[in-house]
């Protein structure tokens, strides 16, 4: 049943009168309107997108056609990634844009498949080489200008994307094909990341690109402290290995019970019985979403991910093949 975030707890009482008297009769868990869901996600990624293009306006000095580019490629970029994850059948999609930083497309699915991932990652930068690429061709034939700046920012965006730093595309690219199943190698990589980013912020006195790193690290730890979060339940005998979908109402309020004793964000709830909904029910629901973990698919063989890897590399040599000034990377 839908469940508002409004929603008053329901006493006990009430429970066992619409659900009998047995206290095995539990009640259904809480589920959330997808429709409302959507509404909000497209909503957000359009008041991120206006933020995005007027901000951008006042930083490159009103110049409406360096913005208009800028945001163009970036939607094309972005939209390559969207649309892997729709064919894919990845739910809740949306596009959010970052002013002054680029954008990202979100989604989830609750089995990952390597090979799948490895397509998504690429079929954000990849198009946007391609289209570059053609468009150098076209801006020669017919001697056009702007047309080669264009082709000059989609193809050295889009190469910038690929650096093996998390979390542009080539550092998830890599993370996901060999670091993934090594939880502390990949943790390792993500401070790496963050260090290299950071670095580079501060050489090229670009300080807003701090963000980056420290929402990184912010998000490790929370990592890590969900990881523990999770040993600890799972050693209470809960399969946590499935999506919110699939666990039933008894294991919900299990799952339920679990989250209250371990986690110090829940230790003001009651556990069942009685089975009382809580006044923050909703973010009980979101929490044990987050717990239930998604499978990494390993479906990519050695010569699978040679090819990718090649196919990475190659990108790096297309402003060499194309002749174009390497003063713009």
């Amino acid at each position: 049943m839908p469940f508002n975030e409004n929603q008053q707890p329901e006493p006990v009482e009430n429970i066992l009168h619409q659900h009998g008297n047995n206290i095995e009769n539990i009640p259904p868990k809480p589920t959330v309107e997808e429709s409302k869901i959507k509404v909000n996600v497209w909503v957000k990624s359009f008041v991120s997108l206006v933020l995005y293009i007027a901000i951008g306006y006042v930083f490159f000095n009103q110049n409406w056609t360096l913005v208009l580019i800028l945001s163009g490629v970036v939607i094309f970029h972005e939209s390559g990634h969207f649309f892997a994850m729709k064919i894919y059948k990845y739910s809740d999609l949306g596009i959010f844009f970052i002013p002054l930083m680029g954008a990202y497309v979100s989604g989830t699915k609750q089995t990952v498949s390597q090979k799948q991932s490895a397509v998504i990652l690429l079929a954000g930068p990849v198009p946007g080489i391609v289209a570059g690429i053609i468009l150098h061709y076209l801006s020669g034939m017919y001697d056009n200008f702007l047309l080669e700046r264009i082709a000059w920012i989609l193809i050295y965006l889009n190469i910038l994307n690929l650096l093996p730093v998390y979390p542009l595309d080539g550092g998830q690219l890599l993370n996901r094909l060999f670091f993934d199943s090594y939880h502390i190698v990949g943790k390792i990589f993500i401070v790496l990341s963050a260090g290299a980013l950071a670095y580079f912020a501060w050489r090229i006195a670009f300080y807003p690109l701090f963000i980056f790193p420290l929402m990184m690290l912010m998000r490790l730890v929370t990592d890590v402290q969900s990881d523990k979060l999770t040993t600890r339940i799972e050693e209470e005998g809960i399969n946590l290995d499935t999506s919110y979908e699939d666990i039933s109402d008894a294991e919900y309020w299990k799952i339920r019970n679990a989250l209250i004793k371990h986690s110090s964000d829940f230790s003001d709830l009651q556990t069942a019985p009685p089975y009382q909904y809580a006044e923050k029910e909703n973010k009980v629901m979101q929490a044990i979403q987050n717990l239930l973990q998604r499978s990494l698919y390993q479906d990519l063989s050695i010569a699978g991910k040679i090819t990718i890897l090649l196919l990475w590399i190659g990108c790096f040599f297309v402003p060499v093949l194309l002749h174009l000034p390497l003063r713009f990377f």
